[in-house]
C-alpha cells in the first residue's frame, strides 16, 4: 500500500537531490506533474515546519538543514558499529565491487549501509535500496538466522514472482538454497532479481540484529569469483571480530 502524501514528500526530496538548487512552486509542480494546489499545500506545510526555506525571497524553496539534524538524531540511536563500517569499506576496496549491509524489512531486505563500487559498470545501490528477501543472497543470509517458525511466517508474506528463470519460486526452493549455502559456506545468487547481477553474502548477528553483508556486481566479473569474494569477506569480518 502506497500512502500518496508520504510518497510525495520523498519524491520532493529526491527532486532536490537531483537538481541541487532552489525551485519555485510552479517549477516543482511542472517537474513532478503535481496539481498546483497539492504542491502549494505540501510545500507550505514543510516550510511551516522548517524543512523548506527560501534562500532568496521569491527565489524558490530549498530543503533546510533540519532534515540532516533529524536524520542524524535517528541514526545515532541505532548505529552500526564502527568495526562493521570499516570492514565494509575494506571489503569493497579488496573486491572492487559494491558492498552493503542488509537488514530484514518484511518480505524484503533493506540496505542500511552501502559502499558503492567506483567501476563504470557496477551494481548501483544506496542506503534504502530494497531487494526481495527470498530472491537475493543478502536476504537468504538473513533468513538462515531465523527459526523455522520465523521463516515460515516470512514465506507467507512473499509473493513468489518470477523475476528471472533462476528466481526461487516457493518456500521449499528457498529452503533448498539455504541448505546448499550451509554446505558451501556462503550464500550466492545469479540474476535472481536483477539480470546479470551476481552476489555473495554472509550472515552476521550484532546486538540481536540479524544482518547480512553482501558483495554484488556484474556476472561477467563476479560469478566466477564468488568463492574468492566469500574468502575475502570472511577474512575482513573475522579480522574485525564480527564473525568467529
Amino acid at each position: 500500500m502506497l500512502v500518496k502524501q508520504a510518497a510525495n514528500v520523498l519524491e520532493l526530496l529526491e527532486y532536490f537531490a537531483r537538481h541541487k538548487q532552489p525551485a519555485t512552486m510552479a517549477e516543482i509542480s511542472d517537474s513532478l506533474g503535481w496539481p498546483r494546489s497539492s504542491t502549494f499545500n505540501l510545500v507550505a506545510t514543510l516550510a511551516e515546519k522548517g524543512y523548506l526555506y527560501e534562500p532568496r525571497q521569491r527565489g524558490g524553496y530549498y530543503p533546510s538543514s533540519r532534515w540532516m539534524s533529524t536524520v542524524k538524531e535517528i541514526a545515532a540511536a541505532d548505529p552500526l558499529p564502527a568495526s562493521l563500517v570499516e570492514a565494509i569499506a575494506a571489503i569493497q576496496a579488496k573486491t572492487g565491487e559494491t558492498t552493503a549491509v542488509g537488514q530484514a524489512a518484511g518480505a524484503y531486505v533493506i540496505f542500511v549501509h552501502v559502499c558503492e563500487s567506483q567501476q563504470p559498470i557496477r551494481y548501483f545501490a544506496q542506503a534504502g535500496t530494497r531487494v526481495p528477501i527470498h530472491a537475493s543472497s543478502a536476504g537468504r543470509a538473513i533468513l538462515v538466522q531465523c527459526s523455522q517458525r520465523e521463516r515460515d511466517a516470512i514465506y507467507r508474506r512473499i509473493t513468489f514472482k518470477d523475476f528471472s528463470t533462476s528466481t526461487p519460486m516457493s518456500a521449499e526452493a528457498v529452503e533448498a538454497e539455504l541448505k546448499e549455502a550451509g554446505q558451501r559456506g556462503y550464500h550466492c545468487s545469479n540474476s535472481e532479481y536483477i539480470p546479470d547481477l551476481a552476489g555473495v553474502a554472509l550472515p552476521i548477528e550484532l546486538n540481536q540484529r540479524k544482518l547480512s553483508v553482501v558483495v554484488a556486481g556484474p556476472t561477467s566479473r563476479c560469478l566466477s569469483r564468488q568463492s574468492e569474494i566469500a574468502k575475502l569477506m570472511k577474512q575482513e569480518l573475522v579480522a574485525n571480530q564480527l564473525i568467529g
